[in-house]
């Protein structure tokens, strides 16, 4: 019986893994669509995440991606403790990436939700420290 819950805790957990993957690259496909160039996916650092790293212009735009069943779900997922990680990610990106210094810096979301094109909403929420 306790083995059935830790595989099935395994494949929930695939699952989600899965559909935050796909989320991601059909918020990547749609941002490209609006003309941002991508600088990294899946950046890591300081206990943070950033999904999308992208540049349009004279800005950088850093992306948090979220993939629920319904956009209304979807917009509320981002937490003082994700904007907290997400900032200290962004702060060591940006460190290490010394060559945008002069860009506008800026964090926005995109939700991913079935059967809808995401739904991209800029300077989404303060990226702390900056």
């Amino acid at each position: 019986m306790r083995t059935s819950k830790l595989l099935n805790a395994k494949g929930r957990r695939r699952a989600t893994y899965l559909r935050g993957q796909s989320g991601e690259t059909l918020a990547l496909f749609a941002m490209i669509m609006k003309g941002y160039r991508p600088l990294a996916r899946r950046f890591s650092a300081n206990g943070g995440e950033i999904d999308l790293v992208l540049r349009r212009g004279d800005t950088v735009a850093f992306v948090e991606v979220k993939a629920r069943a319904n956009l209304e779900t979807a917009l509320v997922a981002i937490d003082a403790k994700k904007r907290a990680r997400f900032s200290r990610a962004v702060r060591a990106w940006i460190t290490r990436n010394p060559r945008y210094g002069g860009m506008t810096f800026r964090a926005d979301a995109v939700f991913v939700a079935p059967r809808t094109w995401p739904r991209h909403l800029p300077d989404a929420f303060t990226i702390e420290g900056l």
